[in-house]
């Protein structure tokens, strides 16, 4: 359980940070994000679904599949399935405020360079790595 904490959303290298209002990961999450300019490598799923409102600033979300939606403030939530496999670039810094609801097990991470797929686990401890040919 979090509760008033700063943390890195989405792993150390990840360049969002979050201010968790509070976390009770098999119930909810109510956060701040901070998405610093740039954005992760890595496409990735979430082991929740969420509700985002973005509140500051100019953003990028691209689908595994090539799909691209920008980002500005709204009063209307975008709803982010825990299955969507994605990654988001912030042209600079933005704000969002996120419910998230309780978790899976498992989410994963999905890098084109390398063409490799990731199952991670609570800590992002690796549950399964494969590589496509």
């Amino acid at each position: 359980m979090r509760l008033l904490q700063k943390a890195k959303d989405g792993g150390s290298n990840s360049p969002v940070d979050a201010y968790f209002l509070i976390e009770i990961k098999n119930l909810f999450s109510i956060a701040l994000l901070k998405f610093n300019k740039g954005g992760r490598e890595a496409f990735h799923t979430h082991a929740f679904n969420a509700y985002t409102w973005f509140l500051k600033g100019n953003l990028l979300e691209e689908n595994e599949d090539g799909e691209l939606y920008p980002y500005e403030k709204s009063i209307i939530p975008k709803f982010t399935p825990r299955e969507q496999s994605h990654r988001v670039r912030a042209f600079e810094t933005s704000w969002c405020l996120t419910l998230r609801g309780p978790w899976t097990d498992t989410w994963t991470e999905y890098v084109e360079l390398t063409n490799k797929r990731t199952t991670l686990t609570h800590g992002r401890e690796v549950v399964e790595e494969e590589t496509n040919e």
